[in-house]
């Protein structure tokens, strides 16, 4: 069996690999991104391609005969809005197209909880409404959209909901925690950090997609949430991070309201990478039902919040001294903390 799966050399591809080439798959990988090729298996195709090339991908599936899809290839929210809106929406049409064409009736599209924006009430069914914050959250709506567009009984086109996700490999906007973590100071919580925030080991989120490429068809042809199974209180999992560290390091509440406002102009100012998504929602409880996904995949998360927090921050201690910065268009490298730097000194 062979998979192709976009975006691969990301976080979420390079596990995607893996997950897969366990379970015994052979593995195509395409990315605009450079290939870290030693990390991934002996036999791996890796290809460049942008999603946006329908032609393309439909000559990379006539050279490599494939038996499933997993369309993880996405523009993250720091991108421009044009992008954004080109990669997620038109290229999941094209990738879609494309299987059809090929051939190929088992197609998995990695979205986002983002597609439900700021809810007022939890948890979140996979049928609540859908409300996107910002251009990425509003593009995945709109790939959601596609996809059932294509879905038929014949086309399998399962689609994966995740909570925000972290593991091994994680980096962006975690390595600014991990930083200030590892540095022994106070961590601001926008709020007062009782609010409930489930995350998502990326292992786990893996096997989900394995499980939605993999699975009878009749069970897989839908929409599922994933996420953590047990989480606590922000202030209690990030608490228990900092335990982990030993160094001093604690959760600290901020006023919610004037926080939020700083960062908005700092967001405008470009002096911060922190967008809407992260800190507009941090002081809320924002969890996800995964019954549907245990039910109907059989997925069951192996790793709790706390847990995900701990092995992620100890593989950034393990390879800290080889993270180049960046500028926030991918989750493999360490972004820019900009203004956040100035504060970390008095924290």
């Amino acid at each position: 069996m062979k998979v192709l799966i976009t975006g691969g050399a990301g976080f979420l591809g390079l596990h995607t690999a893996l997950c897969f080439a366990e379970h015994g798959w052979e593995l195509v990988l395409t990315d605009i991104a450079p290939f870290e090729t030693h990390e991934y298996p002996a036999g791996t195709v890796f290809v460049t391609h942008d999603v946006r090339d329908q032609a393309g991908l439909e000559k990379i599936l006539a050279e490599h005969k494939v038996d499933a899809i997993v369309h993880g290839a996405a523009a993250l929210p720091l991108w421009k809005p044009k992008d954004i809106f080109e990669i997620n929406v038109d290229g999941t049409r094209r990738v879609l197209e494309a299987a059809k064409k090929a051939g190929v009736d088992r197609v998995v599209f990695v979205s986002s909880t983002a597609v439900y924006g700021i809810p007022d009430h939890h948890p979140l069914v996979e049928t609540d409404r859908v409300h996107g914050v910002g251009p990425y959250g509003e593009s995945k709506i709109q790939a959601e959209q596609v996809c059932e567009e294509f879905r038929t009984p014949e086309f399998c086109v399962s689609v994966i909901r995740p909570k925000t996700f972290i593991g091994t490999h994680r980096l962006g906007v975690f390595q600014i925690l991990y930083d200030w973590v590892e540095s022994g100071k106070r961590i601001p919580m926008i709020g007062n950090g009782k609010n409930r925030y489930q995350l998502l080991e990326v292992d786990d989120l893996a096997e989900a997609i394995y499980l939605g490429a993999t699975i009878e068809a009749v069970r897989a042809n839908s929409t599922f949430n994933v996420g953590a199974e047990e989480f606590k209180s922000v202030r209690e999992d990030m608490g228990a991070m900092c335990d982990y560290a030993g160094n001093g390091a604690r959760p600290w509440g901020t006023p919610a309201g004037p926080v939020k406002l700083a960062l908005k102009i700092f967001e405008a100012l470009g002096l911060s990478p922190l967008y809407k998504w992260v800190y507009g929602t941090a002081d809320q409880d924002s969890y996800v039902s995964i019954d549907k996904a245990k039910q109907e995949l059989g997925w069951k998360p192996r790793y709790s919040n706390a847990q995900a927090l701990i092995r992620s921050y100890q593989w950034y201690l393990d390879n800290k001294h080889t993270i180049p910065e960046g500028s926030g268009i991918t989750h493999r490298i360490a972004w820019n903390q900009g203004i956040l730097k100035f504060f970390k000194r008095f924290m």
